[in-house]
């Protein structure tokens, strides 16, 4: 508020200088950023500088860009060339082997050794600047391979051909057409991104085998063939039978595999595999069905058996386990475990040895509790080594991230939003007192990288005015080595107003964060029209403190094109805690629509929004949202576009489906009220449905099961389908995609009265 008070005062001195005429036109000779400036795929795509292939090799800052890879001292700066892609490139060659076009996809997994990990398409191999020479190499088969994964204390190397799971060659099994082995499961729930999981020496490999035979096939059509052909998926929906795992360990010495034994796996979803350090033991957690009972289990490695259950979690709606659990590096019998518990998700550390004495394969949920119940609060030493457990960080924030730990100092240097729910920043919690300080500069957005020591971090931000910042961090005095301060990339480019405030939610009671954009030229006189840009969903956040408030460029685009652009992190989106997340329980886009009127009140409480001209957009989550919105206040949202929209909850998957709607069996009247094919009579303004052909995230089923509700009711939405894409326009087209969504405002919204 002072910087605009500043600003109208330093314009006013300027209305008052006979120069002023030449800073006027000097303005109108600004231009606007467009479509292709904006959006990703465009041809002249304007992003803020960057630093590529930034990492550390122990201690050292690497940045691995087209041409040459530099070290750069973390204490003066200084950099130093390594190697140039010419010498890898000359290596390569000498191998046989292809040449690298770039080397910004380098890897440095080996503190004071001069070799690098040269990734690539069909395989992968290790080059020593230090001799010149190509040290190692992994072909992979002539069939197309994925899900690579590399280790480096082993030189091991697994990865997926089709359905089945090679490791360094050699076919761990050969699976019939409905099991998958070595790749991600459970639709990539509850934070699973990968498939394998090597144990900290690379000598035995946990890997997930995933039979989906049992799954109904959907059908999806693929129309580049000559004659469209099915392209069929597993895709269970909610409340329908859904894949059965199992998690195996194969030994590449012996070429052998053994099962854990989890009973039937009917039903159950495993998730979080960590190893022990001395690669005895799996840990991973286990959840049930209805996914309110999750727990913490340890088998042995060399049997499969169930050795015991350590922590159990229940909650009335649900639990979600998202983060494998962490050993100390200095104390092998102590680990950090996340949840959400209190409300928030915090870091807890427990003794292994401890909570073991308490616990046995076959335990007492009651006995769970009382353990819960003598969880302490980080407090004096003493305390800490004393408990079965602590809870190293609490309030009403959350953690993040565990970014990595400094054995020396004995602390967890981790991201929260102890600083704002719209930031991420870093903070070290010494493990021997609970002592939490932050680390680096309390502004912005965060996405740190830490040294192998924990000593330094390579820490990479924004915040609503820098684009893109990078420093090099010390995580002991603070001390700041900058490697990158970007400028703004639409300098020169004339660009609209962005303000962020909060207002109270339906509830009367929440705060919510707001986004609103004015265009450049905005005239307080005049009457705008309005469109919210919304998504509403859990694990999503519109409105944070990083670069232009998180605002996307098709909102600056419309905002320039004299719209008012406005959204609202709604209860049920990101970053503000379990209580918030949760409020949308069985009722999804109910609650979320009631906030997401309470920001058009805001809107229409503005002299200069037309309140009969308001519109909306949105994607996924957001697609429903849109289409909700329309449907339940059609005398307010007169335009709207949503995209790849969730219809009916029915037709969702399983697991996001079911956490968050319990099952249709189960919730009938949630889902018949959030199933908006019921509400397509309500359609009265212009609403354009877009859908990719191919998409595997919301099938095409949503949006014409839809259309066909709405001529059975005789409304009129509007189609337009992009072939070939999956669940969101990506590449080239996506330029398209947003001049598509515009001419649909302009001609509806922006040119029409109501």
């Amino acid at each position: 508020m002072n910087t605009k008070i500043i600003n109208k005062g330093i314009l006013a001195l300027l209305l008052a200088v006979p120069a002023l005429f030449t800073i006027n036109v000097m303005a109108q000779e600004l231009k606007r950023p467009t479509l292709e400036d904006l959006i990703p795929g465009g041809k002249t795509y304007r992003t803020a500088e960057n630093l590529q292939g930034l990492q550390w090799w122990g201690d050292l800052c690497i940045i691995s860009g087209k041409d040459e890879a530099k070290a750069v001292n973390p204490k003066t700066g200084k950099e130093t060339v390594l190697f140039t892609r010419e010498t890898v490139n000359r290596a390569l060659k000498d191998a046989g082997l292809k040449e690298m076009p770039h080397l910004n996809n380098l890897k440095y997994p080996w503190a004071g050794c001069t070799e690098t990990l040269l990734p690539s398409a069909q395989r992968y191999a290790v080059y020593n600047w230090q001799t010149g020479a190509i040290t190692g190499r992994d072909d992979l088969p002539k069939e197309p391979a994925a899900n690579y994964d590399y280790n480096t204390a082993s030189r091991n190397l697994a990865y997926t051909v089709k359905n089945n799971l090679y490791v360094n060659g050699h076919c761990v099994s050969v699976e019939p057409e409905g099991i998958v082995c070595g790749q991600s499961v459970h639709r990539n729930e509850f934070g699973i991104s990968k498939g394998t999981f090597w144990s900290p020496a690379g000598n035995l490999l946990a890997f997930y085998r995933m039979n989906e035979s049992m799954v109904t096939s959907y059908p999806l059509v693929d129309i580049t063939a000559r004659t469209a052909v099915v392209d069929p998926i597993r895709y269970p929906m909610a409340g329908m039978a859904s894949h059965q795992v199992q998690v195996g360990i194969y030994n590449p010495t012996t070429q052998k595999t053994i099962y854990l034994n989890t009973g039937d796996p009917t039903d159950r979803y495993f998730t979080n595999i960590a190893w022990a350090p001395d690669g005895k033991s799996l840990y991973l957690i286990e959840l049930n069905r209805d996914q309110n009972h999750s727990r913490l289990c340890q088998y042995n490695a060399e049997t499969g058996e169930l050795q015991r259950v350590l922590i159990e979690e229940k909650h009335d709606k649900y639990v979600e386990p998202q983060h494998p659990i962490l050993f100390l590096p200095w104390d092998e019998t102590k680990f950090i475990y996340q949840s959400q518990r209190d409300g928030y998700n915090h870091l807890y550390l427990y003794d292994l040895a401890k909570l073991s004495a308490h616990r046995s394969a076959s335990p007492d949920t009651e006995e769970a509790e009382k353990i819960w119940k003598q969880i302490k609060k980080a407090g004096s030493g003493k305390d800490i080594k004393e408990a079965v457990g602590v809870q190293l960080t609490q309030g009403d924030w959350l953690v993040q991230e565990i970014l990595g730990f400094n054995e020396k100092k004995k602390e967890i240097i981790f991201t929260a939003t102890k600083e704002s729910p719209l930031q991420s920043n870093t903070y070290k919690v010494n493990a021997n007192n609970g002592k939490i300080t932050a680390v680096g500069n309390s502004e912005g957005v965060h996405s740190p990288l830490l040294s192998a020591s924990g000593e330094y971090l390579i820490d990479r931000y924004s915040t609503p005015r820098i684009p893109r910042n990078i420093d090099i961090v010390s995580t002991r005095n603070h001390a700041t080595v900058n490697l990158l301060t970007a400028k703004n990339p639409y300098e020169g480019y004339e660009m609209p107003d962005i303000e962020v405030g909060t207002l109270k939610a339906a509830d009367g009671k929440t705060d919510l964060y707001y986004r609103i954009i004015k265009p450049a030229n905005f005239d307080p006189a005049k009457k705008y029209p309005a469109i919210i840009y919304v998504y509403g969903g859990p694990h999503a956040q519109m409105i944070t403190n990083g670069w232009m408030n998180a605002a996307r460029g098709w909102d600056l685009y419309m905002a320039n094109k004299g719209y008012i652009m406005f959204s609202l992190d709604n209860r049920g989106s990101s970053n503000r805690g379990l209580e918030f997340e949760n409020a949308t329980f069985r009722q999804l886009g109910i609650e979320e629509g009631k906030d997401q009127v309470k920001g058009v009140e805001y809107l229409r409480s503005l002299p200069y929004v037309d309140g009969n001209r308001i519109g909306v957009h949105g994607w996924s989550f957001g697609g429903h949202m849109t289409t909700a919105l329309m449907l339940r206040y059609p005398e307010i949202f007169k335009v709207g576009v949503a995209g790849g929209p969730v219809i009916d909850w029915g037709y969702y998957e399983v697991m996001y489906g079911e956490r968050y709607m319990d099952t249709p069996q189960s919730n009938p009247e949630g889902y018949r009220q959030c199933n908006l094919k019921n509400l397509a009579g309500n359609l009265k303004g212009h609403l354009l449905i877009i859908h990719d052909d191919h998409d595997d995230t919301c099938v095409p089923q949503h949006t014409l099961s839809f259309i066909k509700a709405c001529v059975d009711a005789r409304t009129y939405p509007d189609l337009f389908i992009y072939p070939t894409h999956k669940h969101n326009v990506q590449g080239r087209d996506r330029v398209h995609l947003h001049e598509k969504i515009t001419r649909y405002f302009e001609d509806y919204l922006g040119n029409c009265e109501f």
